[in-house]
């Protein structure tokens, strides 16, 4: 290519910072090279490209694609490097996909294919781990990266950052990408006056993690696209249907590996995601003599939450949860009380280990119908006859068992802590839920406020009778907040002489 051809097709290409579809069907010889001889890009990689272009006048575009297999996700990804790279000067970018392998066997072979094909080949270098521009001076300034993501690593992902200029980053295999490599991604996401282009592909193996608030929680700031490898010319027709032959349609494999659809539950999730999401938009409806039950889960770790959770017959959305930061046990206790004050609880349910059993003791002297829970103790039965190994796996039993019916809020938090937990069995073939540790090594939140919400399934608890003929019900005028706050300054040495309004006699020693 002389020097003059070299300045035409830069100029070309220039036309094209602004179009990918356009660079894509331009810089490739569709019609003339022997393997892409009636060949063309299908159908949802052209929605993609136009996605893109759409976008762009925003300067910040985030394009997430869910799909089965073998509908050239690697394809589509090496034309947006390609395009990205060519059409902006120093253009700063970088690949990341869910191992080594996958990058280098995959990706890169991908991307050597058409950047052999590439118009414009002569102006960049690919070398085993990276795509440079030839330019001397510009070869820190203007390539793209593949590295491999390291969860011990993340600072790698923290220095992408080109102010004034264009960002591109792209995920492959997005389920398997540890959460961390997103949040040290999405700095650089941010930066002001910088072009960023964002993509996510990969199969929706995983019901949770961050590829799947994509299409979810953060689904306003993504261009969302579900690829079914059935509806794509390329797609293996008969492997599909070897597979749609051995396997549900409606199935987990069926569904990740050629619906393109996050599946309703994972491989190993405890409560499906379609049970939860219809129970944050089902009516709720509560009968007037449904008892109240107040869950309690108190924090055992600084970052953890300790929770209220209310929860009137099947409504536990119209009274909300209340969650307090810290291992303050006094402020639980306080918050406690003044619920009780507000409203007539029928029975508090607290996890009764750690901090917990201090709780529950203080909540006693003040003549609450407590009652303390051991997570880990054995499980009695309540709904099923599922074999649980402890009370905790229990309760979230019962707490699944209900969601059919239940009404909740609509919340991000509760959905996620809901969904998050994984189940396994043990040597006795008891069912057992994954425990708060280990799902902050999957970087998952803690289950704080779900946790609150299963004790109030400890066990069944009876409506309330609206009748005061032989129950003893007292009404005191001594404030119980006030009453604590006599206790702590020392005042009061004896046990309270009080009954919350409602409340049966259920210690009558104290009377």
């Amino acid at each position: 290519m002389t020097h003059e051809e070299e300045i035409e097709l830069g100029k070309e290409m220039a036309q094209y910072a602004a179009d990918p579809w356009r660079f894509v069907m331009d810089m490739f010889p569709w019609d003339s090279h022997p393997e892409l001889k009636g060949a063309a890009p299908e159908k949802w990689q052209r929605e993609v490209l136009e996605a893109i272009r759409d976008g762009l006048p925003e300067e910040k575009v985030r394009v997430a694609c869910a799909s089965g297999h073998g509908v050239g996700k690697t394809a589509l990804t090496s034309w947006i490097i390609l395009w990205a790279l060519a059409t902006c000067r120093d253009t700063r970018g970088v690949l990341t996909a869910s191992n080594e392998a996958q990058l280098y066997t995959k990706n890169r072979a991908e991307l050597t294919k058409w950047h052999r094909l590439f118009r414009g080949k002569e102006f960049f270098n690919l070398t085993a781990t990276a795509l440079i521009r030839k330019d001397p001076g510009h070869e820190f300034t203007w390539r793209l990266d593949l590295l491999p993501w390291n969860p011990f690593k993340a600072e790698a992902f923290a220095g992408l950052h080109n102010a004034g200029r264009r960002i591109l980053i792209i995920v492959g295999e997005a389920s398997a990408i540890d959460p961390i490599i997103f949040e040290t991604v999405e700095p650089a996401a941010s930066d002001i006056n910088t072009q960023v282009i964002w993509c996510c592909f990969g199969n929706p193996l995983h019901n949770t993690g961050p590829f799947r608030e994509c299409f979810g929680k953060f689904a306003h700031r993504w261009k969302r696209f579900h690829v079914d490898s059935r509806d794509v010319g390329i797609s293996d027709k008969g492997q599909i249907a070897r597979w749609a032959a051995d396997y549900s349609e409606d199935g987990y494999f069926f569904c990740t590996r050629v619906r393109g659809l996050f599946p309703s539950a994972g491989s190993a999730q405890f409560i499906p995601t379609d049970l939860v999401e219809q129970a944050m938009v089902r009516e709720a409806q509560a009968m007037p003599n449904d008892a109240l039950v107040l869950g309690v889960d108190v924090a055992r770790f600084g970052e953890d939450a300790s929770v209220l959770y209310p929860r009137r017959g099947l409504d536990a959305r119209s009274l909300k949860p209340i969650e307090l930061r810290g291992l303050d046990t006094v402020r639980v206790e306080e918050q406690i009380l003044n619920f009780c004050q507000q409203h007539q609880v029928d029975v508090i349910f607290v996890d009764d280990a750690g901090a917990g059993g201090a709780v529950v003791d203080h909540l006693m002297r003040h003549n609450l119908p407590v009652e303390g829970v051991a997570f880990g103790g054995k499980s009695i039965g309540d709904i099923s006859r599922v074999k649980y190994a402890n009370k905790r796996a229990e309760m979230w039993g019962n707490l699944k068992e209900r969601l059919p019916y239940l009404a909740l809020p609509n919340g991000a938090d509760l959905r996620d802590q809901l969904i998050g937990p994984e189940l396994k069995f043990n040597l006795r073939g008891e069912m057992q839920l994954e425990r708060k540790e280990d799902m902050r090594k999957r970087g998952l939140a803690s289950p704080d406020i779900a946790d609150a919400l299963a004790p109030t399934f400890a066990r069944a608890v009876f409506p309330k009778q609206f009748d005061d003929m032989g129950c003893g019900n007292v009404v005191s005028d001594y404030n119980p907040i006030e009453r604590f706050e006599d206790e702590l300054a020392g005042r009061v040495q004896t046990p309270p002489r009080y009954y919350a309004p409602g409340y049966p006699r259920l210690r009558p020693e104290f009377e």
